[in-house]
């Protein structure tokens, strides 16, 4: 058996080690990560599918001796689908929605010997920055209940944060994986378009932008669930070159003497929070110290334009979702079916013709080729990752009179209307002000990570986020893994866990 206490000691790859040994059996570490689950799951609500009875069984029956055979996993109810479990991407037009595959991702955690215990929370189809849902209720922060722990993969995050499992699935189509890490003083790695599969159903997803990996404790561990899912699968879109070297043993590598940019500009020239840049000036001030070359910078991309085109697709996909929920409903989808805002964002991706999607394109390519001039001087560029803090439970759900409007635009199909009027986009900018610096990496494909390198006096974390250039995982790994050393984050925890 494992105390408490000793398991919170433990990554991932530290818990498949003893595993490995006989120290500890995979039933240990499923037991403990239950109990823990069963401890402050209630009062967090990142666990909305428990499977532990079925983890149970996999634990006494034997994992595949994978790198991390034993080790305790939660999936997203987004993304890669899991065979024979209810996947409802947080909408209650799915939730009796079972898919009869794996997804190839979901496919290869478990050859690694992930053993899966459960499901965490996701807002509806993924689309915000908070795990706030209608279907299961809202996901809270670790480590202030009263705050969100970050979206979309905010179950995922509160649950890492929590202790439940040391890693969990994610995705990433907007800043998805780096915003709940940020909130919730974790990991987050964000990888290269085209690094990790997404077959064998769909070729790309949110036309390229959105990515699947984790969420994690340790730098290591992110590293070596990179080995083992990388690469692409049958009929993939996209080909990347393999790595020079594992991704773990990058961890350990010395990243040389890289040449940094920063910047505390607002994307969309609101006020960055002072935490925020706070953050960003500690992290500067740490890789001086550590023989970086570090400067100040305008931001390297249009933010407006990068809003506009990330707006534009997430109007589109989510007209596009609803759309496909036909398949599984076997009618056409109603209002009542999703939330109304979904249902008003998908009213507005059926206003736009294919040409103004067309054009937001190109600003994805105006934005890749900047930002690969940009890295023709720097090896990475250094932002916050949010530009707040972790907002409040409820801070961003529509206001009473806004709720009014939605429903009146719903109801009428108005569409149209609304996003003549400009309101929509107004609204929509406004919720990107939080949440302003990671989508360029979506558009663009590169490689982003969050690093837990800052809390705020109220004892919320506060993210940095680092961009490399296409392909260049092994930078952001060598450097992170660095910061880890100089700054361990690791051993902090949450009160909750007190």
């Amino acid at each position: 058996m494992i105390s408490a206490s000793e398991y919170d000691q433990l990554d991932a790859l530290a818990m498949a080690a003893l595993v490995c040994s006989g120290q500890l059996t995979a039933s240990d570490l499923c037991e403990a990560a239950i109990a823990r689950a069963e401890a402050v799951n209630p009062r967090l609500n990142a666990v909305v599918l428990p499977l532990y009875e079925a983890a149970r069984q996999r634990a006494s029956q034997g994992l595949p001796a994978g790198a991390f055979g034993g080790v305790p996993f939660l999936l997203k109810d987004f993304g890669a689908q899991y065979a024979g479990v209810p996947h409802t991407s947080g909408s209650r037009a799915l939730r009796h929605f079972v898919p009869a595959a794996d997804a190839e991702l979901a496919r290869r955690w478990q050859v690694a010997g992930l053993n899966i215990l459960g499901k965490t929370n996701t807002p509806e189809f993924a689309l915000m920055g908070v795990t706030e849902p209608a279907l299961f209720g809202p996901a809270r922060n670790p480590w202030h209940l009263a705050h969100t722990p970050g979206g979309s993969s905010g179950g995922a995050a509160a649950a890492v944060a929590a202790g439940i499992v040391p890693v969990a699935g994610a995705g990433d189509g907007g800043g998805s994986i780096r915003i709940p890490a940020a909130c919730c003083g974790l990991f987050g790695l964000k990888p290269s378009r085209g690094r990790v599969p997404t077959g064998p159903e769909q070729g790309e997803k949110w036309q390229g932008a959105a990515v699947e990996h984790v969420l994690s404790r340790s730098v290591r561990d992110s590293a070596a669930l990179l080995d083992a899912t990388h690469g692409a699968d049958a009929g993939a879109p996209y080909f990347l070159p393999g790595p020079v070297r594992p991704f773990l043993e990058e961890v350990s590598r010395p990243p040389g003497r890289l040449r940094i940019a920063f910047s505390l500009g607002h994307p969309l020239g609101s006020t960055l929070h002072t935490e925020c840049a706070t953050a960003v000036r500690g992290a500067a001030t740490l890789l001086e110290s550590l023989g970086h070359i570090v400067e100040e910078v305008l931001l390297p991309f249009d933010g407006r334009a990068v809003a506009a085109a990330f707006l534009m697709l997430y109007f589109g996909e989510t007209g596009a979702s609803i759309v496909a929920l036909a398949k599984v409903l076997g009618r056409p989808a109603r209002p009542a079916d999703v939330e109304p805002t979904t249902w008003l964002l998908g009213l507005l991706g059926r206003t736009y013709t294919a040409a103004d999607f067309a054009a937001a394109r190109h600003t994805w390519n105006d934005s890749a080729r900047r930002m690969g001039r940009f890295h023709q001087t720097y090896d990475l560029l250094l932002t916050p990752t949010l530009a707040t803090p972790p907002v409040r439970i409820g801070e961003l759900q529509p206001k009473p009179i806004e709720q009014t409007l939605l429903k009146l635009v719903n109801t009428f199909g108005l569409g149209g209307l609304i996003r003549r009027s400009g309101i929509v986009e107004k609204l929509a900018e406004q919720s990107l002000e939080k949440t302003p610096y990671t989508q360029v990496a979506n558009l663009t494909g590169q490689p982003a990570m969050s690093v837990p390198l800052h809390w705020t006096a109220d004892g919320l974390p506060c993210g940095v986020q680092f961009i490399a250039p296409l392909g260049a995982e092994d930078v952001l790994l060598r450097l992170a893994g660095q910061l880890e050393q100089a700054q361990p984050w690791f051993a902090r925890r949450p009160a909750l866990l007190d």
